[in-house]
């Protein structure tokens, strides 16, 4: 019974029984009824994320910039000068731009809030007998949970049961070292970092494995209690934002000095004060393009959107940008390149191969020797058991009649290998076990026997290979000589000729007094009972995205852990070219010289570690690469955090590897890299494009405002038009050109240099010369139309004209190398419905009543806008016609 003199909460101070019975669960874990009633009693198992912003928050912050401040100020000053009109216009254009502001942020935070949702980690879980995995935030207390490897914890747990456990609490407690883990009860005054009983929510497994009973989740764990944020979206602005609003600043900085020069000028030339005051804000706001940080972070965001399409999640918006300069790809083999659906083809015991049929994980096949079916013998029998003990796989049936496996794919094709022939019983308790690590590279069990102990182990054959004394052949176990060493890897080598992923399997039986917990203790004198070979067969589309990143100048290297031949033979299927295999011996004995100098080769990398994984990391981006680099266990967080571009593997990552990456891949298929690189790529050329295509306009409408004021007549236009230009039109436009799909030949050049500035000469010349014509079409408009009489129909058609040419002018950048016959006309249809709403507005301004009192315009007849057509186009004409010209060339 509970122990009623010790606090609820001091869940350590009690025994494993008291905290079972007190939060009536068992060791089965609880029915599926109980368990959606206590989520309905205790809400979700989730921790505020401290992310979200209220929708009122949002549309305040529209009104914040410090242009915006400054046109608020000269509505007041105006009404307070008798300019009513003038007031309200600037409060109207204002107030539709911070609307169009708050539609678009809201859109952006909401897709950011979709992808945090979809970063919430899962938990497997015993309820009603039965393993399951479920939401995170679908546990509740009671809930009997699983650990493993690489798992985050998912809750606060009471630890019912602990198998060489060891949990890293730095991120709760600041203790370095991962904590070794047992069930004991403690002391009730037992401080937090010295609890051993207790798993604290978001803390990370190091080693071992171990099952424990859910005590408390969301805001009651110790993790909510000092209000820690967990699985979220980073959203720190990129380089890429840092730049433009560095870009922004300066730009700032100019537009000040040349408003108050511009408004000087006239002032003194005899102009209005009042309305060079105006016309000084509107030329601040007309150099500035403050909608650029917005834009550029909303066109990040949807291009995340588009990655996830396309099997990507993004987790840090620096990764989209990052994606589109890699160099180098660092993939793992398995699940990677190949499907990660392991089927055990070929066993070998010392009398020779046998195959085994069937695939898939349905537990149907039998054993063929020499093209004929033979019978299960004792040497397999006894092969398989141990595949079958040494095992934390689980083989379940679904509603829908297919067989799934719960557990890693090597460990349940090894479990399904033993369910086709009848050897996959109830396994026996384990009274010891040695955690598979990246070190030894194999994982043992003990259990009770007849005559003792009896160890069950697996692992890689040569690592295992050196810790058995001997070779069970017909029952006998016989001396394992230097010439059975070297024909058990020619077999290995054998397998691994043929592509197949080779775990040894062993055995032994503990004499008294063996200490159950030693690992190299119980590892010692085995006897080798055999080879399990599976079968992992390349994914169908890695040959054709292996071209594209060649093509596209992204260098492939395959990092595994699987042996030499096995990574050799895979390479040679997918179309991957390497020379040699290196092994991670072979890797530790070279010095950084010459590592970088085997870097520049076609090899692959075998029987690598995590460790080994960082240091190529390092010895890459030493030479200059963008490094984006593949992981999925609990020891790869090292390398995925190092490399420019961490990926983690989302169906068979680790917790702990998916929060250390910058992506996720969603189905852990290396296509989906290159894929991510393409819109990487895509989001990088169409945030140049619109930043130019900006800038374009800025710049034509300030030259079209000084040259009207050099040429001595009237203001060419009016503050607010300028105002109605700027931040109305523009930014509606710039971000559907975002949305522009990936150009033809994309992945056809060489990765940008991480370094590429956004803005280079060529850029500044576009700029300038394209800016020239926007202010020469407004000028010169003004000009043939205003004969000193009717001056708001000569304000009318520069108006008009100047926001038609910069109409045009953004298809002119929709690709800045190809005409759009080759990219297609219609291929953005964004930008479409952006531009026909845009000139849709236009067109309103000049014939609504209302807009025609607040902007100063007047009725165009169809001559003028047959003018304002002609003069316009040539805008779109002559680059098109140039790109051509270029392309024929080419």
């Amino acid at each position: 019974m509970p122990n009623d003199a010790l606090p609820l909460e001091a869940w350590h101070a009690h025994d494993v029984d008291d905290v079972v019975a007190t939060l009536s669960t068992s060791p089965d874990g609880l029915a599926s009824a109980d368990a959606e009633a206590r989520r309905h009693a205790h809400g979700a198992n989730v921790l505020p994320s401290g992310s979200h912003t209220p929708w009122w928050r949002i549309l305040l912050r529209q009104f914040t910039d410090t242009l915006i401040a400054i046109l608020l100020v000269a509505a007041v000053v105006s009404a307070a000068t008798g300019q009513g009109e003038d007031a309200l216009a600037i409060v109207a254009i204002v107030a539709l731009n911070g609307l169009l502001g708050f539609v678009q942020e809201v859109r952006s935070e909401r897709a950011m809030a979709a992808l945090a949702a979809m970063l919430q980690p899962h938990a497997r879980v015993r309820r009603g007998g039965a393993v399951r995995d479920v939401d995170a935030a679908d546990l509740v207390p009671g809930d009997v949970v699983l650990l493993a490897v690489g798992d985050r914890v998912p809750a606060d747990l009471r630890m019912v049961a602990a198998r060489q456990l060891q949990i890293d609490e730095s991120t709760l407690t600041g203790e370095s070292e991962a904590v070794d883990k047992h069930t004991d009860r403690q002391a009730v005054d037992t401080p937090l970092a010295e609890r051993a009983c207790m798993a604290w929510m978001g803390t990370a497994v190091t080693h071992g494995h171990g099952e424990g009973v859910v005590v408390a989740t969301g805001m009651a764990t110790e993790l909510g209690r000092v209000a820690a944020l967990t699985g979220q979206v980073d959203a720190t602005p990129t380089p890429l934002q840092r730049r433009l609003a560095r870009l922004g600043r300066q730009l700032g900085a100019v537009s000040v000095t040349t408003a108050a020069l511009v408004a000087a000028v006239g002032w003194l030339s005899g102009k209005p004060p009042m309305e060079m005051f105006l016309l000084g804000i509107a030329l601040a706001v007309a150099v500035v393009p403050e909608g650029l940080p917005a834009v550029v972070t909303i066109t990040l965001v949807l291009g995340i959107r588009q990655m996830l399409a396309r099997r990507a999640l993004i987790r840090r918006l620096q990764a989209a940008e990052t994606l589109g300069c890699a160099t180098i790809i660092c993939s793992d083999k398995t699940g990677t390149l190949t499907e990660n659906e392991l089927t055990v083809t070929d066993l070998w015991i010392a009398d020779g191969p046998r195959t085994l049929t069937g695939t898939g994980y349905a537990p149907e096949g039998h054993l063929v020797r020499e093209g004929a079916a033979v019978e299960v013998d004792a040497g397999v029998a006894a092969l398989l058991r141990t595949a079958h003990t040494c095992n934390h796989a689980h083989l379940e049936r679904g509603e829908d009649g297919a067989w799934r496996v719960l557990g890693t794919p090597t460990e349940g094709a090894l479990l399904v290998a033993a369910a086709k022939l009848g050897l996959d019983g109830p396994r026996p308790m384990v009274r010891a076990e040695h955690a598979f690590d990246a070190d030894r590279k194999r994982m043992t069990v003990v259990v009770d026997g007849d005559a003792g102990p009896v160890v069950h182990t697996k692992g890689a054959p040569e690592h295992l290979l050196p810790r058995c004394a001997a070779l069970r052949q017909d029952g006998i176990d016989r001396p394992l000589d230097a010439g059975g060493r070297r024909a058990v890897l020619a077999q290995v080598d054998a397998f691994g000729d043929r592509g197949l992923r080779v775990l040894a399997l062993a055995t032994r039986v503990l004499p008294a007094g063996v200490d159950l917990d030693d690992t190299d203790a119980v590892e010692t004198d085995l006897v080798l009972l055999g080879l399990a070979a599976m079968h992992d067969p390349p994914r169908a589309a890695v040959p054709d995205a292996l071209r594209t990143a060649a093509a596209a100048g992204v260098r492939t290297v395959m990092i595994t852990g699987d042996a030499p031949g096995t990574a050799l033979a895979i390479a040679r299927q997918v179309g991957l070219v390497a020379d040699r295999a290196i092994t991670g011996p072979e890797l530790d004995a070279l010095p950084e010289e010459a590592l970088g100098d085997l870097l520049d080769e076609a090899v692959v990398f075998a029987r690598t570690t995590p460790e080994h994984k960082l240091r190529l990391v390092h010895a890459l981006q030493a030479r200059g690469h963008v490094v984006a680099m593949t992981g999925d266990g609990v020891n790869d967080a090292p390398a995925l955090k190092a490399a420019d571009i961490g990926v983690a593997m989302g169906q068979r990552g680790t917790e702990v590897a998916r929060g250390a990456a910058d992506m996720v891949l969603t189905d852990d298929n290396y296509a989906s890299i290159v894929g991510a690189i393409e819109e990487g790529r895509r989001q990088y050329d169409n945030i140049v494009k619109f930043v130019r295509y900006l800038l374009t306009s800025n710049t034509g409408e300030v030259l079209a405002l000084v040259g009207g004021l050099i040429l001595g007549g009237p203001l060419l236009l009016l503050p607010v038009q300028i105002l109605w230009m700027n931040l109305v039109t523009d930014g509606v436009t710039a971000v559907a050109l975002g949305l522009e799909p990936p150009e033809p030949g994309v992945m056809r050049h060489a990765p940008r240099a991480a370094d590429a500035p956004i803005l280079d000469r060529g850029a500044a010349v576009q700029i300038g010369a394209l800016g020239l014509y926007v202010a020469a079409v407004g000028v010169g408009l003004f000009a043939w139309t205003y004969d000193g009489t009717d001056l708001a129909y000569a304000r009318t058609m520069a108006f008009t004209g100047l926001v038609i040419v910069e109409k045009l002018n953004v298809f002119g950048f929709r690709s800045l190398t190809s005409p759009l016959s080759h990219i297609g006309w219609t291929s953005n249809p964004w930008l479409l419905a952006a531009w026909a709403s845009m000139v849709g507005l236009q067109v309103a301004a000049v014939y609504v009543p209302f807009l025609q009192a607040v902007l100063g315009t007047v009725p165009l007849s169809l001559a003028d806008w047959a003018l304002i057509l002609a003069v316009s186009v040539p805008i779109v004409l002559v680059p098109e016609l140039t790109k051509r010209w270029r392309a024929r060339a080419r």
